[in-house]
């Protein structure tokens, strides 16, 4: 059915995604302090990994002792441990986000070789460096596509202590020019940190977040715009991304009527996660499938359970109406349902309702198979909606609080529309509802960047949004 189509988008997909020209953003996905933290924990594994496939160069050197010149090189050397016991993530206001790591230390295994005039010797040594220190920067912003980007600002690094142990023959000499060599180690390592700190920014967290897509096509008709507005909002509580968030005509973008409230998102650190997502939304989906003409749908005979006291032909309508008997003995119906204007949703402290106002124009199928007009209702509506989030999935229920009927027009005379009531309560509720409602059942995906996995979901109708909250797990 047509229309089951579209109603499942307009009250399912339109409630994540959907705002072109907006000055305030449809949708915002809110990351707290909590969420750094699990960011940054899951990024200190990758961090620490690549740190380790560090490349010491051989180096060598000489010094003078006692008027005699040695000659010294160290080679062969690796990185047996690397770690970074602590670290943390704190939100710079208006700026991003800084890194800092304390406290890491390596441990590294190599050979020795010193050479004098009158003597020589070699072995191997490790080495352990302590007290390191890493502080990075990292400034937030949006590409020309509207992805969130994410670079390296600045970066420091500072090695408190480098002790070395050597063995083998006249391991003892290394002492005499161990300072020398102490710098010169903790000159090179020092050196190496930073760029490979930075490298694993743009070849890891990067990429990652260019898994965001900016364009979802839906289906022939509407794709949703969910790009970002700007460069994400960073205060000392947390860190705002926002997204246009609006449905708009793959063939003739035209910008809705209306634009979105602001989104005022509840302090509330307790998650890792929280989207806010504005009514707005769902009124642009409702706007775009609208205008295209592609809200309406049918139903005939076959479509009613045969123990439903009304079905669609004039005999068992004759009952209700015995003008339309008279008129048309013995035939089938037809019903069309349309929409004359958008349907829109509102969202407030613990509701979801939407009001669409319906169409109902009734035919007779002639013997020729023509249609003949019978009679117009105009149905106001009210409909619950109820919303979870499944595996990452949006999933969605629609039900039927009331309905109310006006007679538009008639060709068969006039007749009282209470005496209707029964029918195009059955119809609605029992026929189109549950097709619409088979649809969200299926679900459809939250905007969430890949690997990304909610728990703990809660979810809370607010005035014109609806906040979702949620711890993360990434795998």
């Amino acid at each position: 059915m047509e229309l089951v189509c579209r109603l499942t988008l307009a009250f399912s997909l339109a409630l994540f995604v959907g705002a072109t020209n907006a000055v305030n953003p449809g949708f915002v996905v809110r990351l707290t302090q909590k969420g750094l933290d699990y960011a940054r924990q899951e990024g200190m594994s990758v961090l620490q990994q690549e740190l380790s496939k560090i490349h010491l160069p051989d180096f060598s050197g000489s010094t003078k002792k006692q008027h005699i010149k040695f000659k010294y090189s160290f080679n062969s050397m690796v990185i047996r441990s690397f770690q970074l016991p602590t670290s943390q993530i704190s939100l710079v206001p208006n700026v991003g986000l800084k890194l800092s790591i304390s406290g890491a230390f390596i441990q590294v295994d190599g050979k020795w070789k010193v050479h004098s005039k009158i003597l020589s010797g070699k072995g191997n040594f490790d080495l352990k460096v302590e007290g390191l220190s890493i502080s990075v920067g990292l400034q937030l912003g949006s590409d020309a596509s509207g992805r969130p980007t994410i670079s390296p600002s600045d970066c420091s690094c500072h090695i408190s202590d480098v002790k070395i142990h050597v063995s083998g023959k006249f391991s003892w000499l290394v002492d005499v020019f161990h300072k020398s060599i102490d710098n010169a180690l903790r000159k090179d390592i020092e050196g190496k940190i930073c760029p490979v700190v930075t490298q694993s920014i743009s070849s890891k967290l990067q990429p990652l977040l260019q898994t965001l897509p900016v364009t979802a096509k839906i289906d022939s008709v509407a794709a949703i715009d969910y790009s970002l507005t700007g460069p994400p909002p960073v205060t000392a509580q947390s860190l705002d991304v926002q997204l246009k968030g609006e449905f708009f005509n793959i063939a003739h973008r035209t910008p809705p009527p209306f634009s979105p409230p602001t989104l005022s998102l509840p302090a509330d650190p307790g998650l890792m996660v929280y989207f806010g997502v504005s009514d707005y939304l769902f009124n642009t989906a409702g706007f775009v499938y609208q205008s295209a003409g592609k809200i309406e749908s049918y139903i005939t005979d076959d479509m009613i359970p045969k123990n439903f006291s009304v079905h669609l032909n004039t005999s068992s309508f004759g009952i209700l109406i015995p003008m339309l008997s008279k008129m048309y003995p013995n035939m089938l119906m037809k019903l069309k349902i349309s929409t004359p204007s958008a349907p829109f949703l509102t969202i407030e402290p613990g509701n979801l309702t939407t009001s669409p106002i319906m169409e109902i124009q009734a035919y007779v199928i002639l013997p020729n198979s023509t249609l003949a007009p019978l009679f117009l209702l105009n149905l106001t509506t009210t409909i619950m909606v109820k919303v979870s989030v499944n595996s990452g999935r949006i999933v969605g229920d629609l039900e039927l609080s009331r309905i109310e009927m006006e007679l538009v027009h008639s060709d068969i005379g006039p007749f009282s529309v209470g005496v209707l009531n029964t029918a195009v309560n059955y119809y609605i509720s029992s026929i189109l509802l549950p097709e619409v409602n088979e649809i969200l059942q299926r679900g459809y995906p939250l905007p969430l960047l890949d690997h990304i996995q909610l728990t703990d979901v809660i979810i809370k109708p607010s005035e014109h949004f609806l906040l979702f909250g949620a711890n993360v797990q990434y795998g």
